[in-house]
């Protein structure tokens, strides 16, 4: 069992962090960051292409944009077994662990074992970026 500081350590190190960790069943072992805690700045607003999608691994999101230029964003971890998403083919967002698929515009599964859609995160453009998370 661990001591009183090991547990105090922890707890005072949690919020500092930003980005809390996830474990991945099945996936390649040690923790992925999860989905954002805070507003990230993933990039030009020029990267994402109407009626397309970019996936940002490192922030385990998602970013789509509609035909009207309206954009999207979602977490890509796998609402099945918590596995951070790393392909996408298209718009089409598939899982490493299990082969779920999701659908990056709207977040709805598209391929079971997951039965739950993606989570949404709150998205801008600013400045010619895209801002996504809490906040944004």
């Amino acid at each position: 069992m661990p001591g009183r500081r090991t547990v105090l350590r922890g707890a005072a190190l949690a919020p500092v962090a930003g980005i809390a960790l996830t474990a991945c069943s099945g996936g390649s072992g040690g923790g992925s960051p999860a989905t954002p805690t805070a507003p990230v700045d993933l990039g030009a607003e020029s990267e994402v292409a109407e009626g397309g999608a970019k996936l940002y691994r490192d922030q385990n999101v998602v970013v789509s944009r509609a035909g009207n230029g309206s954009l999207k964003a979602f977490s890509t971890i796998c609402t099945h077994a918590g596995c951070a998403i790393d392909r996408l083919r298209g718009t089409t967002l598939v899982c490493p662990c299990h082969g779920s698929e999701f659908d990056a515009a709207t977040g709805q599964v598209l391929r079971a074992p997951a039965t739950a859609p993606l989570k949404e995160l709150s998205v801008k453009a600013e400045d010619g970026k895209i801002v996504a998370g809490p906040g944004a």
